[in-house]
Order: C-alpha cells, then structure tokens, then sequence
C-alpha cells in the first residue's frame, strides 16, 4: 500500500499547491457556512455538475468509475445510495433491486434519480439529509451501498465509514469510486476545466471551495476504507496497471462487511 500513492504534494511549492488542491492551510476543511462564496456554491452547484461532470471530459472521466458495478448483481438487494445524482451507472446493472433507497443532500439531483428509477420501473424511497446527518435506516438492512463520487465530500470521513458499515448486512458490499483527489493529473485536469468555469461563471473563489467540497484526499480515503472493510478490489483508471495517485483520475473500490 506504501507504493499505491506516490504523492508529488507532499513536494510541491504551497503556490502549486493551493492552485491543484485548494488553499487549506488558509481555509481549512470545514465550510464556512456564512461564507458569501459558500452560499454562490449552493446556488450553482447543480448547474456546475451538469455543465462540467455531464458532458465533454467530465462525462469521460465519471462513467470510467461506474463500470465497477459489472461486478456484482442487485437482482433481489436492498441498495442504499449515496449521492445518487442521475444514477448514471444504471446502464451497468445486473439485475434488478427489491428495494433502492436515494440518500441526498440535493432535491434537484434527487429529482433526477427519481426518474431513471422510474424508467427502470424499481421500487424506491428517499431520503433528502443533511451534510452530517444520520440515515433513518436500520443496521444490518442493507445489502449494497453504493457511493459514486461522494467520499470526497464527507468530513470527517471515519464516522461516516462506520456509520455504513454498521448498515450493512454480513456479507454486505460497499462499491462505487472516487476522484484521484490530491494526486497531479486531478489537480491538473479541474485547473483546465472546472477551475476555469468557475473563474468564467462565477465570483467563487476556486481555492476556496475546492477545500470545502473535496476535503479528502483519495489516498486516505482508500487507507480509511481499508481499516473499516475488508477489501476485494481497488482498480485506477485509465492506468490499471500502474496505480499511482499523480497519473490517474479515478479509484474504483469493491468492499465486504466480512460474515463473522
């Protein structure tokens, strides 16, 4: 695991660093929620989603990630997901789900769930939380959690490992991917894009929000999945074969809540 992320941050001049990472010596992890930027956020997060991680590269790079789900089958699970948006992935299914449970903070994405759910004919419910919030479900009542994209948003990230894990049933699964957080080509890449249209569209400061919406690295996210789980599979993309933090953009994970 030593060898997995080889991270060039840990080098690089804070100048570059705050550009690539955000500036969270200055801002910290946590939002400021009176924060004048933090509140522009809330009004263009949506629109940012759809314009950036919906088409052209964005689009590329997110739907790498949702080919994980060929490795399992839902035919009869109960699935929780988190930060459904437009469950992209769907095309990727085996099987259909007895029951799908959409956690999220956003009723506009939630919207967008409801309906490809809807096209598919499965049976669901919602569930519209807060940030921190706990979920209204029992423990050991899932089968699948599913969490595309959202990881990187939760601090801190430990409780909310354990809160899942304790959701599931033995034998459970939780899969999804996330963003190469924290390594060169991610920093890279959202400098050219997202950056750039936030710089365009908005009056946001980028440095800003990036510490508030991507406080975790996917290093640690992947060395905190590994103390909760037990670990099946963790693939990078476009690089399987070499699994380097500062050359790819997407982690893919598959984990087990063992059967004691």
């Amino acid at each position: 695991m030593n060898n997995f992320f080889i991270k060039s941050r840990k080098i690089m001049p804070k100048l570059f660093k705050k550009v690539l990472w955000g500036n969270r010596e200055r801002w910290g992890l946590i939002p400021n929620e009176q924060d004048s930027h933090w509140k522009e956020w809330q009004n263009y997060s949506t629109e940012f989603y759809m314009e950036n991680q919906r088409s052209g590269i964005g689009a590329v790079v997110n739907d790498a990630g949702y080919t994980v789900m060929q490795k399992i089958d839902l035919s009869g699970k109960k699935v929780l997901e988190l930060g459904a948006g437009d469950i992209r992935h769907i095309k990727h299914w085996k099987g259909v789900p007895s029951e799908y449970i959409l956690a999220d903070i956003s009723e506009s994405m939630m919207q967008l769930a409801k309906k490809r759910l809807d096209e598919k004919s499965v049976e669901y419910r919602t569930l519209i939380i807060k940030r921190h919030q706990h979920l209204a479900i029992d423990e050991e009542s899932i089968d699948v959690i599913i969490s595309f994209y959202s990881l990187e948003h939760l601090y801190p990230l430990m409780p909310k490992l354990e809160e899942y894990y304790k959701l599931l049933s033995p034998g459970g699964i939780l899969i999804g991917a996330v963003p190469a957080e924290g390594g060169m080509a991610w920093g890279f890449g959202r400098m050219l894009t997202s950056r750039r249209w936030l710089k365009k569209n908005t009056s946001i400061d980028p440095d800003k929000i990036i510490c508030w919406e991507h406080p975790n690295f996917s290093d640690h996210i992947i060395e905190k999945l590994d103390n909760v789980f037990q670990r099946e599979n963790v693939t990078s993309w476009p690089f399987p074969f070499c699994p380097l933090i500062d050359i790819n953009l997407i982690f893919k994970f598959l984990y087990l809540k063992p059967v004691k």
